[in-house]
């Protein structure tokens, strides 16, 4: 059973972002696909609930991850993002995320 998803174009010509909440009980978690062209690739992300309303403000969770996922591609190319990782986890390879976040909950 699917909660919700969300499928939003990028920046990047023929990308799309596709966020889907998975259900279970712990850490939110999502699946994410990132299509572009012809290819595609696949990702399980996990964000706290502490973390998700800390770091989303007003939108919703599944706009957190895509906006997570933006930073992200914004910085390497999808088939370098992790298969799996809480979303915790980008601050650790990126220290600007949580200051830059904003802009592209936003955008």
């Amino acid at each position: 059973m699917v909660s919700r998803a969300a499928q939003l174009q990028t920046d990047k010509p023929n990308m799309l972002i596709a966020v889907t909440r998975l259900p279970g009980a712990g850490p939110l978690t999502f699946a994410v696909e990132v299509a572009q062209g012809a290819g595609a690739t696949r990702h399980r992300v996990t964000v706290s609930a502490g973390d998700c309303a800390r770091l989303a403000g007003d939108a919703t969770p599944e706009r957190l991850v895509e906006a997570a996922f933006r930073f992200l591609l914004d910085r390497e190319p999808k088939e370098s993002i992790l298969s799996r990782f809480d979303l915790s986890a980008i601050a650790r390879y990126f220290p600007e995320f949580e200051r830059e976040l904003p802009r592209y909950l936003t955008a």
